[in-house]
């Protein structure tokens, strides 16, 4: 099979690498779509403790199941799956109690395991027990299950913020992540979301999706411009959905008295360490929190909403690359080109 080895930072090379061999309770599935992923490309450049090269990359992913071994009997051939990232190890105390993202092996698709940016993709016996596999609903194409994995992270990051109906929502970034984040607050019945972005040519991008207000924060200040949204109150969440010590220090600023506040987006290596005025917290009781990756139940969840039309994604799909072309692929999300790269093998 033709595969894209990541060799060393920086060095992702298209290669010929031997088929996958599957045995009991594990099954093999023919990769038609892996998209890319923010955290693709900083394991490219930077890598990751859990990425040891060469490994194959990328864990958004939509294929055909084209192998079983004996004893699977949750999947057959020729099922149309969807994977996510984290796969819980099913024994540990996190695992059990539904929260497998903070297991301590932390076991994942395109970091332990092979990935999807590859013409074939092994899923070992503990993805098939316990990991986010999920069949796609009948008429969703393949590039779009691949959006249902971002957005089972949305998902836990407005679950982890404790999100309900009538509830306002500014998110700080507005990217792949900050589009489905906006999309799915409004799913779940936020009455005003507030997408904040630096660069006005992405802000213009997301106008085609769900926000009921748009801030360019190159041009306008954001402390001022959500004050003045929220009638001087505040926003009951604030989630900052990009790479920025600023946006996680004004997050701050503009939740309500006891807000929620998501660092959704962590901090690339090498960022300076943020500014937190503990009174804040202090006089305001507000809550500030994190969350990361997503749990099988969440991408199940992801896929139905997308199947349902709930969440919109139509047009952020913006760049379409063959195998080949995976660096050109990885470019693109880099420079941020468009919206979300998606690599058909």
């Amino acid at each position: 099979m033709r595969a894209a080895v990541l060799e060393d930072l920086d060095r992702l090379v298209v290669k010929e690498a031997p088929d996958p061999r599957i045995g009991a309770g594990e099954m093999l599935v023919r990769v038609r779509a892996c998209a890319v992923c923010g955290s693709d490309v900083r394991i490219y450049h930077h890598g990751n403790p859990r990425v040891k090269p060469p490994q194959i990359l990328g864990h958004e992913i939509a294929g055909e199941v084209v192998a079983v071994g004996e004893g699977v009997e949750k999947f057959k051939v020729g099922d149309r799956v969807a994977t996510a990232a984290d796969v819980p190890c099913g024994v540990c105390e996190y695992c059990r109690d539904g929260m497998g993202n903070n297991c301590a092996i932390n076991y994942a698709l395109g970091y332990q395991f092979p990935g999807g940016f590859a013409e074939l993709l092994p899923l070992n016996q503990i993805t098939v027990n316990y990991g986010p596999v999920h069949r796609i609903p009948d008429g969703m194409s393949y590039e779009t299950a691949t959006l249902a994995e971002p957005l089972a992270c949305c998902l836990n990051g407005l679950e982890r913020s404790f999100l309900k109906p009538g509830e306002s929502v500014l998110i700080i970034g507005a990217g792949p992540a900050g589009i489905l984040l906006a999309e799915a607050a409004t799913a779940l019945g936020a009455t005003l979301v507030i997408l904040a972005q630096r660069s006005r040519r992405r802000l213009e991008l997301a106008r085609k999706f769900r926000a009921d207000a748009f801030v360019a924060t190159d041009e306008q200040d954001m402390v001022k411009a959500v004050m003045e949204l929220t009638g001087g109150r505040g926003v009951d969440i604030a989630i900052t959905a990009c790479a920025s010590p600023e946006a996680q220090e004004q997050a701050l600023a503009v939740v309500r008295p006891r807000g929620r506040v998501n660092y959704f987006g962590g901090l690339a290596r090498g960022s300076r360490a943020i500014s937190l005025d503990s009174n804040v917290i202090h006089y305001k009781e507000c809550y500030v929190h994190g969350s990361h990756g997503s749990v099988p139940r969440q991408h199940r969840v992801a896929l139905d909403l997308l199947a349902r039309g709930r969440v919109r994604v139509e047009g952020l799909i913006t760049h379409r690359f063959p195998l080949a072309q995976i660096a050109e692929a990885f470019a693109a999300q880099e420079q941020r080109l468009g919206l979300k790269a998606v690599v058909v093998p």
